[in-house]
This record gives structure tokens, C-alpha cells and sequence, in this order.
């Protein structure tokens, strides 16, 4: 096995994107969250949560631990089915107009078009090949020219086929941090999913594979919808058109990313964004 060279032995400057515009306003959301409760058995963690997320746009959730963000995250998907006794409460979640609770919703489908990356990079233990090759073949593809061409176009898309198309063959693992989570986007990606979710993708990275994830983020914003749970509010900053600030598993604010952080409309938005709690 092949062990990269860590990345932090070459310094480089952080990701600096220019200033994330807000975009034109959509004909519909992508995902619509309309009173929505949450609860973990008998124990409620959502309360009455309202949001449109438009589409083709990074959408950043910020907030203190415990506050619902990777919760509501995971409703998208749905993951938080496999965890006993969790479920909506109560409202309704749709994906371009479509509730995903529905009892006749395709739950593998739903995760093929909303794809997750999650804290920690999660590679499995095979080939990076395999690796982005996994679900297509899950899907039932067999064509060996039709998963070359996915595999690459994912890796490139990821930002990663430079740097591995020479080492196909060899073990996911013997990729660096950062790497290996961008090779978990390149596998979200490669089932060509119209939204990508990420709970906090850069928590478990160094400074400069963050820069890289960040800078991956900011230009796959143009193809896709991404929503980001994060801790790093220069993170948010940096990265996403909107923001939603979660207080106690309620929403209380949502705007455009430079308002949320230059002129709240909450006070408790404010006290969180300049650290007076958090």
C-alpha cells in the first residue's frame, strides 16, 4: 500500500473564493420543510421547522452542538430511518415537490438522488476504482466502458483524478485524509444525485486539505445542491450562498449568507455569529 505524503508538509494559502453572490431567485425550491417535528422517540429534538432550499446553490446550517442541524440533514435522505424510534413527528419534507415520507417513495432511489459525505471520510476497503465504482454497480450497471467513463468523469469532478489515475488499483486507504474525503465525494457523485448533503466534511481534515474541500464545494455549487452542516462559520462564510442559524432544535433565522453574517434580523443570530454564546 502506497502512503502519501501528508498535505500539511506543503503549506499553502487558504481557500479564498470571491464573494459568494446570492443567485437569481428559482421558479421552486429543491427541498421544501414545512412544520416540520422531529423526535427521537419520545424525545423531540425538531420543533416546527420551515425552510426552503433553493437549488443549484450551497446551503450552510450553523449552530451550537446538539441544535438539530445534522438531524435535519439526515431527514433528507431519510438515514435517520435506520435509527429505532426516529421519525417525523409531524409536517412534511419534499423533494421538488414530492413528499419523501410518501409510503410508495423508492428509499434507494431517494438516496441515489441525494447523495451524503459524512464527518469522517469513509472510504471502503477496496480499489479507489471500486470505490467509485460501488454504487453504480449497486444500481445495476455492467457496462465496463460506461463505469470507466463515470469513474473518471466523478474523480475529475472531485478534483482527485490527477492525482490517483495512475493508481487506480490501489487501496482507498492509502490515501491521505483529504483525499480519501474527496474520494467519498467522488463516489456521491458518480450516481449523478441531484443534491449532495455534508455534515461538517472538513471537521477531521488539516488546514490545507480543508482549502481543498472548500474550494471543491464552491465549484460544484454550479451543478448541484449542496447543503453543509458546519461549526466553522469562516467555513460558512466562505462557502455557501445561504445560511440557517438552529437554536434548540428550532430554525431561527435564513437569508443569504452575507446578511446572515453582516445584518441579522435576530438578536440571537448575532450573539452566535460575533461568539457571545455558543
Amino acid at each position: 500500500m502506497v502512503i502519501m505524503e501528508k498535505e500539511t508538509e506543503h503549506p499553502a494559502p487558504p481557500f479564498e473564493p470571491q464573494k459568494v453572490a446570492e443567485p437569481e431567485p428559482q421558479e421552486k425550491a429543491m427541498i421544501t420543510v414545512s412544520d416540520v417535528d422531529f423526535s427521537y422517540g419520545a424525545h423531540q429534538v425538531l420543533f416546527d421547522v420551515n425552510l426552503e432550499i433553493p437549488p443549484r446553490a450551497v446551503t450552510a446550517f450553523i449552530g451550537p452542538s446538539g441544535c438539530g442541524k445534522t438531524t435535519l440533514l439526515r431527514c433528507f435522505n431519510r438515514m435517520n430511518d435506520l435509527i429505532d424510534g426516529a421519525h417525523v413527528s409531524a409536517g412534511r419534507i419534499e423533494l421538488e415537490g414530492h413528499d419523501i415520507n410518501a409510503p410508495d417513495i423508492d428509499v434507494v432511489e431517494l438516496r441515489r438522488r441525494v447523495g451524503m459525505v459524512f464527518q469522517k471520510s469513509n472510504p471502503f476497503p477496496k480499489s479507489i476504482y471500486d470505490n467509485v465504482a460501488y454504487g453504480l454497480r449497486v444500481l445495476g450497471a455492467t457496462k465496463k466502458s460506461r463505469i470507466n467513463e463515470a469513474v473518471e468523469k466523478s474523480l475529475r469532478a472531485a478534483a482527485l483524478w490527477g492525482e490517483v489515475k495512475d493508481r487506480l488499483d490501489s487501496s482507498a486507504y492509502g490515501l491521505s485524509g483529504g483525499q480519501q474525503q474527496r474520494l467519498c465525494i467522488a463516489r456521491a457523485l458518480a450516481v449523478e444525485p441531484e443534491v449532495i448533503l455534508m455534515d461538517e466534511p472538513c471537521s477531521a481534515l488539516d488546514p490545507i486539505a480543508t482549502a481543498k474541500v472548500e474550494e471543491l464545494i464552491y465549484q460544484l455549487r454550479e451543478n448541484f445542491t449542496i447543503v453543509i452542516v458546519t461549526h466553522n462559520m469562516q467555513q460558512a462564510g466562505r462557502c455557501s450562498n445561504y445560511t440557517a442559524f438552529f437554536y434548540l432544535g428550532r430554525l431561527i433565522e435564513f437569508g443569504a449568507t452575507s446578511k446572515i453574517f453582516s445584518n441579522p434580523s435576530e438578536r440571537q443570530t448575532e450573539d452566535y455569529i460575533t461568539g457571545r454564546f455558543g
